[in-house]
């Protein structure tokens, strides 16, 4: 039977069913499962699940046809769609008809309900709380919006097509997924049984064109002192820590530190889910693995450090430290792999320190304390301290040097601090800067056997000042 004819059938069984069934309760079981709740905001909802339905029967291997490209397909889907809605007896206005195949494309070719959320450029993050219930961040501040799936199958369908994209799997026996989107934004599900309301999804989104270090002076996350400093830094191979909370902007400001790497050198990444985009020449990219469903074929964070030191590195660049990883990372930034870049979650340089000596200890090597300090104290030069304030905005709030061991203590000197004293302004902005404290840092000689030199006017007080 042709698609049109299907779908006109569909049609007149469905208003059979609607002027026959209007007293039975909406949850009344089907062949032993419950209909898909159809949200009351969208009168078109059952419309659209009868043609989503028909469309995919219709297609069917073109849909995964690996000949063809993303616009033949695009192409294909769109003018199917419009001969499947042009033949339904269902009246609608020039608008609602355009919405309508505008978001079956979109759960067709990409991700339902959230593609409009995903191409809107001011959003930086998406999460997704249950099925109808879903909230976005744009400017720092967390707004719910009223877009929605159909049910908790929609959803799991969506999270599944993310995840199989990349090789990774969600289910009962692996209910907890780390993923990304093909342009880098970073995704973490989570489903039943751990999910007691459903599934979540988490969408951190990256922006088309990565912040330079021009956008986040303009942002007030750090100041042109403060940017020139850095770029000497990385330019001179100094082993920089880049330390925050969650959402607090660490990887963006790693992959500004990475623009400063010279580009006839050697850079090996190690991510659990690939995000940083360097644009240097010689980038060798490298991504951890999950166990398979036997529980198999892991491949670690801390697997790839030690693989990488195999692989001729100048730079090593590791997206987050959160286990023994760090044992291998000090290593190697002790061993000639100077300059390299990393993150920590953690809330001020002092704490970064301690999180990695506590991860050091997690490799079960039973070193002495002093010992890893003393690894951390002469691995790590530098260690950035990235915020996110209360008004939302995301600053660079302490740019600390790491001297050297005081008997059992590692010594730290701040060479830059955030103003907090500054306070907030009428509309709830943060007022202050980064401003230089007037100490000269101890790896000045260190950048200038590098033949790298830095303005001593930087670390005036005044310097600070925009």
């Amino acid at each position: 039977m042709p698609l049109s004819e299907r779908l006109m059938a569909a049609q007149r069984d469905r208003n059979r069913a609607t002027s026959t069934a209007t007293s039975e309760p909406e949850t009344r079981a089907t062949n032993g499962r419950s209909p898909a709740r159809v949200s009351p905001r969208d009168p078109f909802g059952e419309l659209k699940r009868v043609v989503h339905m028909q469309l995919v029967n219709a297609l069917g291997p073109q849909l995964y046809d690996v000949n063809m490209t993303q616009s033949e397909l695009e192409q294909q889907v769109r003018t199917a769609l419009q001969t499947a809605i042009a033949t339904t007896d269902q009246p609608m206005s020039g608008s609602d008809r355009t919405r309508i195949i505008q978001e079956i494309a979109d759960d067709i070719l990409g991700y339902g309900p959230l593609e409009p959320l995903l191409r809107d450029p001011d959003l930086n993050e998406v999460m997704v709380n249950s099925a109808d219930n879903i909230f976005v961040e744009r400017g720092g501040r967390l707004t719910r919006v009223d877009v929605a799936f159909a049910d908790e199958a929609h959803l799991r369908r969506t999270i599944d097509k993310i995840v199989g994209k990349i090789g990774r799997r969600v289910d009962e026996t692996s209910p907890m997924v780390d993923a990304r989107l093909p342009d880098g934004s970073r995704v973490n599900a989570i489903i039943p049984p751990l999910a007691l309301d459903g599934s979540k999804l988490t969408i951190r989104k990256f922006s088309e064109d990565p912040y330079t270090v021009e956008d986040l002076i303009s942002f007030d996350t750090l100041t042109r002192p403060a940017a020139d400093l850095l770029s000497a830094c990385v330019r001179g191979r100094l082993n920089i820590l880049v330390s925050g909370g969650t959402g607090a902007g660490k990887t963006t400001t790693l992959n500004v530190l990475s623009s400063f790497i010279p580009a006839d050198e050697r850079i090996v990444t190690i991510e659990d889910a690939a995000e940083l985009r360097l644009h240097q020449e010689h980038v060798l990219r490298l991504e951890s693995r999950p166990a398979n469903i036997e529980g198999k074929g892991a491949v670690t964070i801390r697997d790839l450090v030690r693989n990488s030191l195999r692989m001729r590195p100048d730079r090593i660049v590791v997206g987050e430290i959160r286990d023994a990883a760090a044992l291998d990372m000090l290593q190697a930034m002790n061993t000639g792999h100077d300059g390299s870049l990393s993150t920590v979650h953690a809330n001020s340089p002092r704490d970064a320190l301690s999180r990695v000596e506590t991860m050091v200890m997690m490799a079960g090597m039973d070193l002495p304390v002093k010992a890893i300090r003393e690894q951390s104290s002469s691995a790590i030069d530098l260690i950035i301290q990235q915020t996110r304030l209360k008004d939302g905005t995301r600053r660079l709030t302490a740019i600390t040097e790491v001297v050297g061991m005081e008997g059992d203590i590692v010594t730290l000197q701040d060479v830059f601090l955030f103003d907090y004293h500054a306070g907030y302004d009428e509309d709830g902005r943060a007022q202050g800067h980064l401003r230089a404290t007037g100490l000269r840092p101890r790896f000045l000689d260190r950048l200038a056997d590098h033949n790298v030199r830095v303005d001593p006017t930087l670390f005036a007080p005044a310097g600070a000042l925009r």
